[in-house]
């Protein structure tokens, strides 16, 4: 029956599905390797930094034009011939103090641009505002109270420091400047460190910055040799990042606030590359590149005293920690360092 010839060609039902063909599996993709800490450290500028240190960024890893850094540095510039404005971000308010001109001159040494009228007037600003000594104090007082971080207190009548003092005369001398200003301000440095006998972390960065450019060699690299032994006297510096809770900490400075051979031989050139061990070293350009954080940008090891001023300086520190690493050697691009054994 025809009924009967429609239903032969329907399957009988079965609770029991049918079984899907199979199909090869395919490939498992390789890992995403993470990206390279330049590249983390490059959105993290771009998501945070100031113009100026954005434009730095751009000038040291990008091919990016120096007279870019220059006009942005412009603007921080006063007619004074100094710096202000929150050069460094631990000074707030638009007042010329010495600790700007320290961080301009950094600036400038690196763009290679440390002379001219410029700086002739930059030089003319320190006349005035020096010491009885001829040195620089770390903050000049004024008559109006703009904030700053606490642990850089106004004074009335204040003292030169080396802490000023020795940068600046270091980097005007490493670019061959001269100037009526930097006589008396050298012979104060030369004092300050050739007598330096209880210091602090800070004061002996410093210190290495003036003796890197004093133009005087022999006398600089006797005075560096006496105070990489008071750096190891008085631990000064952590040698060991595993055992740094072992190093007292400097009174007045915040928790974890410690440097580290790479904080003060920034450079392997610098005499106080010479203090440290090749192990010793290493072992701290290991943690330096290990403090890139998972935003892009290294961390900030001082009191935070302003969520503006900390914001401001982690870009400074990110640049910072990326010019060490690369002075050294160490890779930033995910390709092998040059020199696998190290400095």
């Amino acid at each position: 029956m025809p009924g009967d010839d429609a239903s032969s060609l329907t399957p009988p039902h079965s609770s029991t599905p049918p079984t899907p063909q199979s199909r090869p599996t395919p490939p498992a993709s390789p890992p995403t390797p993470p990206p390279a800490p330049l590249a983390r450290a490059e959105r993290f500028i771009w998501l945070t930094a100031r113009v100026l240190e954005q434009r730095r960024f751009a000038f040291h890893f990008l091919g990016g034009e120096a007279d870019a850094v220059d006009t942005a540095l412009g603007s921080y510039l006063n007619a004074d011939g100094g710096y202000g404005h929150a050069l460094d971000p631990d000074l707030r308010g638009p007042l010329s103090h010495p600790l700007h001109t320290a961080h301009a001159l950094r600036i400038l040494d690196g763009l290679g641009r440390c002379a001219g009228q410029r700086i002739e007037r930059l030089c003319r600003h320190l006349t005035r505002v020096s010491t009885a000594d001829g040195a620089l104090p770390v903050v000049l007082p004024a008559p109006h109270d703009y904030p700053r971080a606490p642990y850089h207190p106004v004074y009335d009548d204040p003292p030169g420091a080396l802490l000023t003092t020795g940068p600046v005369v270091g980097l005007l001398h490493r670019n061959r400047i001269w100037h009526a200003w930097l006589f008396r301000a050298t012979d104060f440095c030369w004092e300050r460190v050739e007598n330096l006998r209880r210091t602090d972390p800070y004061e002996i960065r410093s210190a290495v910055a003036f003796l890197d450019g004093a133009p005087d060699r022999a006398r600089a690299v006797a005075a560096a040799d006496r105070l990489g032994r008071l750096v190891r006297e008085q631990r000064l510096v952590v040698l060991d990042p595993r055992r740094r809770r072992e190093y007292p900490p400097y009174p007045g400075c915040a928790p974890g606030e410690q440097l580290f051979p790479h904080d003060v031989a920034r450079r392997p050139e610098s005499l106080a590359r010479g203090w440290f061990t090749d192990e010793e070293l290493r072992r701290s350009l290991d943690f330096l590149a290990a403090g890139q954080q998972q935003d892009g940008g290294w961390p900030v090891r001082r009191l935070a005293w302003a969520p503006g001023s900390s914001l401001e300086r982690r870009p400074i520190a990110t640049l910072e920690a990326l010019l060490t690493l690369r002075a050294y050697g160490r890779p930033l691009t995910g390709d092998p360092p040059a020199d696998p054994a190290g400095p």
